[in-house]
């Protein structure tokens, strides 16, 4: 692959359309203007990150996590950009890597527009429920590439359908993105029916031709059938990701009083040599706040993980320009560093992720998600039904719930459900299940 194909500013859907954009901003900045104005994006400021959505105390969810990847994103693609300019002096399209940041930070913005509602308990939810659930029932429906859609619903490959999608009413495109910001986001480029065990993919059937034409244009290597090689850019969006919630989880840890400051402090610290220890424990030493100092420490680590990340992306440059790298970024970093991050996963794993308000939400979570696509489930399939005709009149015109396939239909479920906040579908769940009437 080559960074000259791999940087591209056509756009989904305006391809016919001559690009005569003036002004200070470029294409990728666009791409980032309309993420940020989208409605998609702002429902995630009620979308449940890793723990219930705050009371007195503030966590983050889904829209600051992905605000905070944006800045993380564009730091290290910059910091990848600057070491690459050396390396492409000599090149015609050198100017091109100043794009990475803009580029990356949009799909930052963008990789988790799809996940549905109560964090990622909400996409294991949607995908029981054909697999193990009611909907299973429906499974000689549908051909073995939609069958495989559906029990393994995927956050990502919805991010994708949200962003390209031609909804009911809608433009062509979707959100008209250029095809590199697209690509970023395709965190396991290939379909359904290869997702193997772990039930990851980039792309639902409805968008497989789309996403093709996308890595085509862009160049992407063919690894097999229906797979490609990731576009570059995506293991830094992967990185910022990786380093975002896996710090910032342990901050909000903190917060939450589920670990201790003197705990927190000693697995941040792991970060460093003991020369830099020495220094940030003098620095917190200064402030009293614990919060403060945990939060002084937060940024001396992210800062620490940006700089090895962007260290292994230039390092790495070739295995990855030829669909050769194997892992992640953050699995390239130094030892010292790589450990620390790891202790940091294992006491999340413990403590955090089993923290029980946080198996109350994925319990609470679990039964709304059920119950929404039973009762919306069978009001596409039998639209002639009085009680059928209410529900549907609560999907939002965009969702074709008399689309002319079951397929299609569902998708409108599962569209019309993931696109819902915490809250939504909290209400909805409770005027369904009969617990609470609306207000005049």
């Amino acid at each position: 692959m080559n960074w000259d194909q791999l940087i591209s500013d056509k756009r989904l859907g305006l391809e016919h359309i001559a690009n005569h954009k003036t002004g200070v901003r470029s294409d990728f900045e666009r791409d980032y203007d309309r993420l940020v104005f989208s409605s998609p994006f702002r429902r995630l400021q009620n979308k449940t990150q890793v723990f219930p959505l705050p009371g007195s105390i503030f966590v983050h969810n889904r829209l600051t996590h992905s605000l905070e990847v944006a800045c993380v994103g564009k730091s290290l693609s910059n910091e990848v950009a600057l070491q690459l300019r050396h390396r492409y002096a000599d090149e015609a399209w050198l100017d091109k890597l100043g794009d990475l940041g803009e580029i990356v930070a949009a799909a930052c913005l963008a990789h988790d527009l799809g996940n549905p509602p109560f964090g990622h308990s909400g996409e294991k939810t949607i995908g029981a429920y054909f697999s193990e659930g009611k909907g299973l029932e429906l499974k000689d429906k549908f051909t073995t590439e939609q069958w495989n859609d559906l029990i393994h619903f995927e956050g990502n490959a919805n991010s994708l359908r949200t962003l390209v999608h031609q909804f009911k009413g809608r433009r062509p495109g979707g959100f008209a993105m250029t095809y590199s910001t697209l690509a970023a986001i395709v965190k396991y480029p290939y379909s359904s029916s290869q997702a193997g065990s772990k039930g990851k993919f980039g792309f639902f059937t409805t968008e497989k031709a789309i996403f093709e034409r996308i890595a085509d244009e862009l160049g992407l290597l063919k690894l097999g059938d229906e797979r490609y090689c990731r576009h570059p850019l995506v293991y830094m969006v992967e990185a910022a990701d990786d380093i975002c919630y896996q710090i910032m989880d342990i901050e909000d840890g903190h917060k939450l009083k589920i670990i201790d400051t003197d705990e927190t402090i000693g697995l941040l610290l792991n970060f460093f040599d003991a020369e830099r220890q020495q220094h940030i424990a003098s620095r917190m030493d200064s402030v009293a706040d614990p919060n403060e100092k945990i939060a002084y420490l937060r940024s001396c680590c992210v800062g620490e993980l940006v700089q090895q990340c962007a260290v292994a992306f230039v390092a790495h440059e070739d295995e990855v320009m030829r669909g050769h790298f194997e892992g992640s970024l953050i699995d390239h970093i130094d030892l010292r560093q790589r450990q620390a991050y790891q202790q940091c996963s294992a006491l999340a794993s413990s403590k955090l992720y089993r923290a029980s308000y946080v198996v109350d939400v994925d319990l609470a979570g679990n039964r709304i998600i059920n119950l929404l696509l039973e009762k919306l489930i069978e009001a596409v399939m039998h639209p002639e039904r009085n009680y059928s005709q209410l529900l549907l009149n609560k999907f939002p015109q965009q969702y074709d719930v008399y689309a002319p396939t079951l397929f299609e239909k569902i998708q409108a479920v599962l569209d019309h459900i993931s696109a819902m906040t915490d809250i939504y579908a909290l209400n909805l769940y409770r005027q369904l299940d009969g617990i609470s009437i609306p207000t005049v």
